[in-house]
């Protein structure tokens, strides 16, 4: 199987990485392009444009500014990533052969670099996919990226033997893939937690339980998607009355 998961907003820059390890995004030449569009903003600019704050525009002004295609003193994407998923997925406490399998059955979509592995070096940014960034092909980056995405999944897919892919990304991020042209059928955990009566989707809660789950696959060795249906960590487990072939359901019920 391959997994896929969205980036994080938030960055760990101080904190040093457990491995030396490292590989170079696929993209490079492209994400060049999107900062080369990216330099021409304005603090004021950006800010409309991403719906930041004047003090987060300025700083990834600052960032654009500086960013190079050269990899030194860049991170590895699953050190530098630090949202609620990868809290989840806490890649600091992953032995050398687990990282190792994460590096082949992960990979993370991103607006700036298309499609990262774990390894691949990157520097601090702040692009998210579904940002109306026009560029010569098209309003956003959906168009920016067209069939690219889906490419570099199914050259993965090729190169695990994948039988299926396990999307643990974001709606937002998973609509940068085209799920017809995919080599293999598309499996979406979903998790729930109980709350006011009833089962639903918390969005912290979610978050961080998928990356719980890329983290199980990576400890336990999991190839086989299947397998995925004894994921019971932090309280979650299968539902199989309420799942059907793609969408599978994991809930937990917590004393209110």
């Amino acid at each position: 199987m391959l997994i896929v998961l969205s980036p994080a907003k938030s960055l760990d820059l101080d904190t040093p990485p457990t491995t030396a390890l490292h590989t170079t995004p696929d993209f490079l030449d492209r994400s060049s392009a999107l900062i080369d569009v990216l330099r021409h903003y304005s603090p004021a600019e950006l800010g409309s444009l991403m719906h930041i704050s004047d003090a987060l525009a300025m700083l990834n002004v600052g960032r654009y500014a500086s960013w190079s295609a050269d990899t030194t003193d860049a991170r590895q994407a699953i050190m530098a990533f630090n949202g609620d998923v990868y809290a989840g997925f806490d890649a600091r406490s992953l032995k050398p052969g687990q990282l190792d399998h994460a590096q082949r059955s992960v990979r993370i979509l991103s607006g700036l670099y298309g499609v990262l592995r774990p390894f691949d070096l990157i520097h601090p940014h702040r692009l998210e996919m579904g940002t109306k960034l026009a560029t010569g092909a098209g309003k956003d980056l959906y168009a920016f990226w067209g069939e690219t995405v889906t490419g570099a999944l199914n050259a993965a897919i090729a190169e695990n033997g994948a039988k299926a892919l396990v999307n643990l990304a974001s709606e937002e991020y998973f609509k940068a893939v085209k799920p017809k042209l995919l080599s293999v059928p598309v499996i979406t955990p979903v998790f729930e937690d109980w709350k006011g009566g009833k089962y639903k989707i918390i969005s912290f809660y979610a978050k961080r339980a998928r990356g719980l789950m890329a983290r199980y696959a990576a400890v336990k060795g999991i190839v086989d998607a299947e397998k995925l249906k004894s994921f019971k960590v932090d309280g979650y487990a299968f539902n199989k009355q309420d799942s059907d072939e793609r969408t599978w359901v994991f809930r937990r019920k917590v004393e209110e």
